[in-house]
């Protein structure tokens, strides 16, 4: 199975390249299992659009793989904002529970 990251990459910097293209390449780098890649292309993606709610989501993901715990609940906080601002509740729901789980990773009260 072959990777679409090298025809998104040429994308960059052309009439395409925007917040979807940033999150896209953020996402495959996240498959692909480079995360500080990831959040290199997720950070540019929620730059071009910050109320972009599943940017941020998969920021916080990529900078929590990525080992940086504190980058990462501060992208979910801003998520959370953005998303419940645009009265996306699922994914404000589901930042809050990734946040909740980085802030207290023992408690098993944060699994639900």
């Amino acid at each position: 199975m072959t990777t679409p990251l090298p025809a998104l990459l040429r994308l960059v910097g052309t009439a395409r390249d925007g917040a979807a293209l940033r999150f896209s390449i953020g996402a495959e780098y996240l498959k692909a299992g480079d995360a500080a890649n990831a959040a290199l292309q997720l950070r540019a993606a929620v730059e071009r659009d910050p109320n972009y709610s599943a940017a941020w989501k998969l920021l916080g993901r990529a900078l929590t793989e990525d080992g940086r715990p504190a980058e990462a609940l501060e992208a979910y906080q801003r998520g959370i904002a953005v998303a419940t601002a645009r009265g996306d509740q699922q994914a404000a729901k589901e930042m809050t529970v990734f946040a909740r789980r980085l802030r207290n990773p023992r408690d098993p009260s944060s699994e639900t």
